[in-house]
């Protein structure tokens, strides 16, 4: 599934957000594990990783639907729109719920910073269709 990206301006672009993946391979096919990228206010987290390469899984869509997106915000949650009910009841179906854990297709930027997120390694769709 594709999700459409938040029309910003590239010149708002000023929110330092880094994301620690602990499977880089599987998201990226790079080795690489921390990414620093520059979001805008009222990108996700989800639209910034993927117009950037980082592959996070979200089965649904980005639409709050599943929690195949979940993800830790070890830093600036309080840079972030506040989870509702909606995204509340979708992280308690989530392995592994933390305190931090968030869904990345819901967080949208809304401060200025800095944000540092880990995407777990088991965060997979397992019912992921592959080609034949």
């Amino acid at each position: 599934m594709h999700v459409k990206h938040t029309d910003s301006d590239s010149a708002q672009r000023t929110v330092s957000v880094t994301f620690h993946l602990e499977d880089p391979r599987d998201l990226t096919g790079t080795d690489q594990t921390q990414w620093q990228l520059v979001g805008a206010p009222g990108e996700t987290l989800l639209e910034l990783a993927g117009a950037n390469g980082i592959n996070i899984e979200h089965s649904c869509g980005g639409v709050c639907a599943c929690s195949t997106c979940h993800i830790y915000v070890e830093q600036g949650a309080d840079q972030l729109s506040e989870p509702d009910e909606d995204e509340e009841d979708r992280v308690e179906e989530a392995p592994d719920v933390r305190m931090s854990s968030r869904l990345s297709c819901q967080c949208r930027i809304t401060g200025a910073g800095p944000i540092v997120v880990r995407v777990p390694a088991w965060n997979r769709n397992a019912v992921k269709e592959t080609p034949h």
